[in-house]
């Protein structure tokens, strides 16, 4: 797969409706591309794994996402299970049902805001420096020089990137529901008066295994979604420094999109 620049109109629009075919023809154009990045790097995660210069290169990419990604989102994680707690705990509290609260919290985690709040971190952190960093190999000439060399971009580039994420989001998203599940149990013993065995007990007795599984597909998903999107976003960079600035700044929006709508969307399918 050759990595070349998109397409520029010389030419202005000479009516809403062309403009508004323009846009369009260019929406299909960017998904049709990063459908074929996908694809093709899922194509090569088997050589990934086995190959040495691209299994390095996927370890060192294991290790930005998975681990120094840990102190952002343990933070997001545990304020995001005391605010659930403080906020379901003062409702609980008009109808003297405290002692429900961990059931609260962990359905809501398990199910949504775990996988949410990980694919946000992920995004955040991650897929806007994979932008960033092959959009400046992409405006300096070094993924021409890679392909000039017969070596694959998408190989030695895209692939361990996309794996790596992939692998990662689901750990990271379990990591959130139980970092989100013991902040939600100090709010409960420091703020609402709840008994921690009690809050325990009530969560892990709603830990159903359909919810967990359902969230860790999110997970996976929105590991893909983001891989693929800041891939794209990097090897469709032009204009210098400033094209770099806009593949990392869409990288990241369309990615907070896309997992708000698939995560959406799998919640529908899995709970019709």
């Amino acid at each position: 797969m050759t990595i070349s620049r998109e397409p520029i109109w010389d030419d202005a629009p000479a009516s809403k409706l062309q403009a508004t075919l323009r846009h369009l023809t260019t929406f299909l154009s960017s998904l049709g591309w990063a459908a074929r990045i996908f694809i093709e790097s899922a194509a090569y995660f088997p050589s990934t794994l086995v190959r040495r210069d691209s299994r390095t290169v996927l370890m060192s990419q294991l290790y930005v996402t998975g681990i120094r990604t840990l102190p952002v989102v343990t933070v997001v994680s545990l304020f995001t299970g005391m605010i659930l707690a403080l906020q379901v705990g003062l409702e609980l509290r008009r109808f003297n049902q405290e002692m429900y609260l961990g059931a609260a919290v962990m359905v809501s985690l398990i199910r949504e805001m775990g996988p949410f709040s990980c694919g946000m971190c992920l995004a955040a952190c991650v897929g806007s420096a994979i932008a960033a960093e092959l959009g400046t190999m992409k405006v300096n000439d070094e993924i021409a020089a890679l392909e000039i060399m017969s070596i694959s971009p998408v190989r030695y580039l895209a692939a361990p990137r996309i794996l790596a994420l992939i692998m990662m989001a689901p750990l990271l998203g379990f990591f959130c529901c139980v970092i989100g599940t013991m902040g939600g149990g100090i709010v409960g013993v420091t703020q609402l008066g709840v008994d921690f065995g009690q809050y325990m007990a009530s969560a892990i007795s709603m830990a159903d295994t359909k919810d967990l599984f359902v969230g860790l597909l999110k997970a996976f998903v929105f590991g893909a979604v983001i891989g693929t999107v800041s891939v794209s976003e990097g090897f469709g960079t032009s204009m210098g420094a400033t094209g770099v600035g806009k593949s990392t700044q869409r990288s990241v929006i369309v990615s907070f999109l896309l997992i708000l709508m698939l995560g959406y969307m799998v919640t529908r399918v899995c709970y019709q």
